[in-house]
């Protein structure tokens, strides 16, 4: 049976190192015309960069997911007295390649988050408040908890324990500041940005005597408002803009003019997403994807066989380990038996009471761990029993909201922050490109809606949405005893089970649901994010066409 090796993230991320380009050439293909680059003697202004040395690999925290065919719902198993509505139903889907969180977050992760806001906005308490885990979680009527209450998130003891009661809209907000957050390390690593020890005043002049201190940005740095212009730093590595004349100054989207020069006295700009440097935002995983990690079949697949099926993570159909050095050790954290959290003392089953280190038991074949148990995840998708009957067979999910960066000058291109520097959004304005005349007809509209003071105004009502909680959605008929349904636009989905569930939560096909602004102590999270290029990991040992090189354009000497 092939089996998957496994791979600390740093060797990992040199694994995955693949080239997307399409070209390595320092030239056209079409035109001839040489590429810029820093190494390239000839730059001319107007000159047009490509990036070609682009190469990617995970993000921190990170490791590769190589994508395929699933059967949603295939390792469901049917147990006398559960709905069967509670699992998936069976359909066959592709789920591309992507990246996720190698453990759950920890409470040292969201500690550093809260540390974030108290170091940049001293003075807002309820920025603060509002990313708070709630530790009541823990308190139970019956249940001598209060330990936990005011020591699970803090306390060292746990400090490599999932992070719980944080709610789905928590996570996705630390998902945006996760994002910003290494975007800024890499920039600022490379000089790309100012770097540390510049920006702290900690570097060194010409004579040897230390730099004075760059002025700190007003607000902190933004992944989307960096892209859009609306944060001038460069650094001394920014990349030399070879779109304007030497010694002119340019204008970014936000209306600011580019500092420093390059080569031939050329202006500095800041990073795009064409440099490549820029990493995809980090996010929840759809419930696909973490079904397809979770299950985590490619270390039973041999040249698109599939040798062995699973109900868990891991081989076979128990909990227990069959290999020779842990056998009979339990390999997740769940409740065994009612009342059962932990085994007997001397001999502790799961080595866990509540949660247990983000880091335990063995990795399934991706490498991923605690994919079941410990903790259920959240995962991005809005719930629906019927939802893998309604989705498309390709990346399916349910829970698109089509929104647009808001726009605080339509000319300039500039969008609205918030007080945080956070792009203020709105939603979408159409499902295709508009055209020039429309844009600009819906600039105003927007402006006059913003304006209005009428909340009834019918210019209000002008938006565009297609995705499945509208009238196409088959909203389920689901009422509690007080006949209020319970199941609406906010509900989201976590799976995996937990250590309060039974080993049947544990297949990765259950799913149950939870309100968005809810929390539990028996919920956490990890991140995912999109990987671009190419689908295929590696190409080590596997049987490919041999493409040739393509080589850059030459004029022959009788032109």
């Amino acid at each position: 049976m092939k089996k998957l090796l496994l791979y600390s993230f740093t060797c990992l991320s040199l694994a995955a190192l693949l080239s997307s380009c399409s070209s390595k050439s320092a030239s056209s293909s079409k035109t001839g015309i040489p590429y810029a680059n820093r190494k390239s003697k000839n730059n001319q202004s107007g000159a047009f960069a490509v990036a070609t040395q682009y190469k990617r690999a995970p993000g921190p925290g990170l490791i590769p997911i190589e994508g395929g065919v699933l059967v949603v719902g295939g390792s469901a198993i049917e147990v006398p007295g559960v709905e069967p509505n509670i699992y998936n139903y069976k359909r066959q889907v592709t789920v591309p390649s992507f990246y996720m969180d190698e453990t759950e977050v920890s409470n040292t992760d969201w500690l550093e988050y809260l540390h974030w806001i108290r170091y940049n906005y001293p003075e807002d308490q309820e920025f603060y408040y509002n990313e708070l885990p709630d530790t009541l979680v823990w308190r139970q009527a019956l249940s001598y908890n209060e330990p936990y209450v005011d020591n699970y998130l803090r306390h060292p003891a746990y400090r490599d324990y999932p992070v719980v009661g944080v709610s789905w809209e928590q996570a996705s907000r630390y998902c945006e500041w996760r994002t910003s957050r290494a975007n800024e390390f890499i920039l600022r690593e490379k000089g790309i940005l100012t770097d540390y020890k510049t920006l702290a005043g900690n570097g060194k002049g010409k004579a040897g005597a230390t730099t004075a201190a760059t002025p700190k940005p007003d607000k902190p740095f933004n992944t989307d408002a960096y892209l859009n212009g609306q944060y001038d730093d460069k650094g001394k590595n920014a990349f030399v803009d070879y779109n304007t004349k030497p010694g002119a100054a340019t204008t970014t989207a936000g209306g600011t003019a580019a500092t420093g020069t390059g080569k031939n006295n050329q202006p500095r700009r800041t990073a795009t997403l064409e440099d490549g440097v820029i990493m995809q935002p980090y996010r929840l995983p759809t419930e696909a994807e973490w079904e397809y990690a979770a299950l985590g079949l490619i270390g039973n697949t041999e040249y698109e066989n599939i040798n062995q099926n699973k109900i868990y993570p891991w081989n076979g159909l128990g909990v227990s380990s069959a290999k020779k050095k842990t056998r009979g050790m339990i390999q997740a954290n769940f409740k065994r038996a009612p009342g059962d959290y932990m085994g007997v003392g001397g001999s502790l089953n799961d080595k866990g009471d509540l949660t247990v280190p983000v880091i335990q038991y063995a990795p399934n074949d991706f490498g991923l761990y605690n994919m079941a148990g410990n903790v259920n995840e959240w995962v991005n998708d809005v719930y629906r029993t019927a939802t893998f009957t309604d989705a498309d067979a390709f990346n399916p999910y349910r829970g698109n909201y089509f929104t647009n960066k808001k726009l605080a000058d339509p000319q300039s291109g500039k969008i609205a922050l918030d007080k945080y520097g956070n792009p203020i959004k709105e939603n979408a304005y159409a499902g295709r490109k508009q055209t020039w005349a429309e844009k600009q007809a819906q600039a105003k509209r927007t402006d006059s809606i913003s304006k209005s003071t009428d909340p009834q105004s019918p210019m209000a009502s002008t938006s565009y949405q297609a995705d499945q909680r509208g009238y196409r959605d088959r909203q389920n008929i689901l009422l509690n005893e007080e006949g209020v349904t319970l199941v609406n636009d906010k509900s989201r989905v976590y799976k995996g089970g937990s250590w309060n569930d039974m080993a049947y939560w544990l297949n990765p096909a259950t799913r149950r649901f939870m309100q968005q602004d809810e929390s539990s102590a028996e919920v956490g999270f990890r991140c995912a994010m999109t990987m671009l290029g190419a689908p295929e990991i590696s190409t080590a040992g596997k049987r490919s066409f041999k493409n040739p090189p393509q080589k850059p354009y030459r004029v022959s000497k009788g032109r």
